[in-house]
């Protein structure tokens, strides 16, 4: 009997390191965009996308084919549609930023992506592998876009290192033009057309593009998508505005509408644009901010950037990454703001 009882507990020891390794060679650990380490399965074919912003990503990527869940707004860009028409069909399992997270663990995702701090928690406590994928710069874009090709695995990290050096080029390729600008426009940008008073300050990535692109923020604020008075936006009066997922006929319609704002140098001069939206909206949290930084130096300095033609480049990054082709009269509605 003791025998027994011995061989017995020398076989669940075994039993126990043998189950322990294969969990082991299973699983792989990823750090996070917060340092945060996750330990995720060694192969993911299973992807809940709880960030807009960064279900493109994914796309980008060439792992569309692993989303099991999106968002309901991912469902409804008109862009995204069209280059991946299956997305229409994936499960969204949020009612506003709430998780359903009854019908998030019955997707079964091997890893859930998210920016939410509320929607990591609740992920988190449903016991799925959660991944904060959130950046606010150009050098954390780089790294989040790193972060998702090494969860997705495959080819992604190919194509992520493409992007980034893509990326990378583009900003040198405008530092490069506009190193003998002779001005620096005050430029204003509107969050969409709706609130003309929710704008973008100091310390956030639609400063560091207005920057790049040789601008200067009329906001001297810090923040994103803060709010200001009518007062302040003819206090410093800009040379430029900028107005987020809207088309520049749209943006100019609004802002003409608008007893207060109407009165601006940019408004009375056309100087009013919709900034450009694909897949996402081009100006926070997007992939195609490799177009965005081109777009806008164009716009501020169309003289300096004169042999730069946004509607190849646009055609050219859908192509490449999307494997889309875009029609230039497509790449136009991008580049104009609308669907």
């Amino acid at each position: 009997m003791k025998k027994l009882l011995k061989l017995l507990a020398i076989f669940l020891l075994f039993s126990s390191i043998i189950s322990s390794s294969a969990m082991a060679s299973s699983t792989r650990t990823i750090t996070d965009m917060t340092g945060e380490k996750i330990k995720i399965p060694k192969k993911v074919n299973r992807v809940a996308d709880l960030w807009h912003a960064n279900n493109q990503v994914v796309l980008l990527l060439g792992g569309q084919n692993k989303l099991v869940a999106t968002t309901p707004l991912v469902k409804k860009q008109h862009w995204f549609t069209m280059v991946d028409p299956k997305i229409a069909k994936v499960a969204a399992p949020l009612a506003g930023n709430q998780i359903q997270v009854e019908e998030l663990v019955k997707i079964k995702p091997d890893v859930v992506i998210a920016s939410d701090q509320a929607q990591i928690k609740e992920s988190r406590q449903a016991k799925l592998p959660t991944v904060n994928a959130m950046y606010t710069d150009f050098a954390g874009l780089k790294k989040s876009v790193t972060l998702t090709a090494e969860i997705l695995g495959g080819n992604s990290p190919k194509i992520a290192r493409q992007y980034n050096k893509e990326l990378t080029n583009n900003i040198n390729l405008v530092k490069q033009h506009l190193k003998s600008r002779k001005s620096t426009p005050t430029v204003l940008h509107i969050v969409n057309s709706t609130d003309l008073t929710k704008v973008d300050g100091q310390k956030t990535i639609v400063n560091e593009w207005i920057k790049l692109a040789g601008g200067k923020n009329a906001i001297s604020k810090k923040g994103n998508q803060i709010s200001v008075t009518p007062e302040e936006l003819i206090k410093v009066n800009p040379d430029v505005i900028i107005v987020g997922s809207t088309s520049t006929a749209q943006a100019r319609k609004a802002l003409r509408a608008n007893s207060q704002l109407s009165h601006l140098k940019a408004v009375r001069e056309n100087k009013v644009y919709g900034n450009p939206q694909g897949t996402f909206p081009w100006d926070r949290y997007s992939a195609e901010e490799a177009l965005q930084v081109l777009w806008a130096a164009k716009t501020l300095h169309p003289q300096e950037m004169k042999n730069i033609n946004m509607v190849s480049e646009v055609q050219k990054f859908y192509q490449k990454y999307y494997h889309y082709n875009l029609t230039a009269k497509q790449a136009k509605q991008i580049l104009a703001g609308g669907n």
